[in-house]
C-alpha cells in the first residue's frame, strides 16, 4: 500500500505525516462527524498523544473510528 503524505501546522510548526489511504479516509470521515476541518481535528490528536509518534497515534485514532461505527 502506497503512504499518502499530507502537511500540517501544529501548534505553530509545519509537520509532515504519511499514512495509508485508508486511514485517512477514516480520520476524515471522523472529523466531518465532529464538525472539525482535518486539520483541528489531527491538532486535536496531537495535543493528547504524549510521546507517541504522530503518525502512530492517527492510525489509533482511525482504528477507534473504525472499531466505534461497527
Amino acid at each position: 500500500m502506497a503512504l499518502t503524505k499530507r502537511s500540517f501546522s501544529l501548534s505553530g510548526h509545519r509537520t509532515s505525516v504519511a499514512l495509508e489511504a485508508e486511514f485517512w479516509a477514516v480520520l476524515q470521515l471522523e472529523a466531518k462527524k465532529q464538525a472539525l476541518s482535518m486539520a483541528a481535528f489531527v491538532a486535536r490528536i496531537d495535543a493528547a498523544r504524549g510521546e507517541q509518534p504522530l503518525a502512530s497515534a492517527l492510525r489509533l485514532a482511525a482504528l477507534a473510528a473504525a472499531k466505534a461505527g461497527s
